[in-house]
């Protein structure tokens, strides 16, 4: 079984913040300097758009989106806009792939069952659909998945809609699914887990899906301020 780093920031978190931490992990990581970890979060309010989206799928003006505290960031990830926020659990894993026999289409597949483990878990009836990455109930979307690979290094990752507030997601058009509405494990089977539940059945399935164990020891990369 290997071993990895389990980073657990509080949240709600800033995404910047977060994304600083990746990258750091990531180059470490890729210089022999640092382990495989896995980032477990919720955000503060934020929309991301994936390096090759469409900024058409972000439908509120960036200034409204500032002044209800809705942060907008393009990364590197692939992928359309996706809304993260309190609620929403989010797993950023950073692994060398040829290490985990892996390559980026597998680790998504795996992401995916790690989302599908923990809805089966909660008792709701969750799947795949067809040239779709995410996972996806009756009613919708719920839970995306968006990667990149930097120097053999997997990061970004997935998000698990828990109980957020769905609302927000009327500022994006999810994942460029205009016909396909946001759902989440409170709204599919009510009154859905607590945070702290969910939590620990992410962690769960990811172990089983993975093979792995965690570690909490030591303190995650200090992202830069300013």
């Amino acid at each position: 079984m290997r071993e990895i780093r389990l980073i657990e920031p509080p949240g709600p978190a800033p995404y910047g913040e977060i994304l600083a931490v990746q990258r750091r992990l990531v180059e470490a990581r890729a210089a022999g300097r640092g382990p495989d970890a896995l980032v477990l979060v919720e955000h503060a309010p934020v929309i991301t758009l994936g390096r090759y989206a469409d900024p058409g799928g972000v439908l509120t003006a960036p200034e409204t989106l500032d002044r209800l505290g809705i942060a907008l960031h393009r990364v590197e990830r692939g992928g359309q806009a996706t809304y993260h926020g309190p609620g929403q659990i989010v797993g950023y894993p950073v692994l060398r792939l040829r290490d985990w026999g892996l390559g980026p289409r597998t680790h998504v597949t795996r992401l995916e069952a790690v989302m599908l483990r923990v809805a089966a878990a909660f008792g709701v009836a969750a799947r795949r659909v067809q040239g779709r990455p995410g996972v996806f109930t009756d009613r919708g979307k719920m839970g995306a998945v968006g990667v990149a690979v930097r120097r053999g290094i997997a990061f970004h990752g997935f998000a698990l809609n828990v109980r957020p507030d769905l609302a927000h997601f009327r500022h994006i058009v999810p994942c460029g699914l205009a016909d396909v509405a946001p759902t989440s494990l409170a709204a599919e089977a009510p009154p859905g887990p607590d945070m702290a539940a969910a939590r620990s059945t992410v962690l769960e399935a990811f172990a089983s899906v993975y093979g792995a164990g965690f570690s909490r020891h030591g303190d995650p990369p200090t992202p830069p301020r300013g």
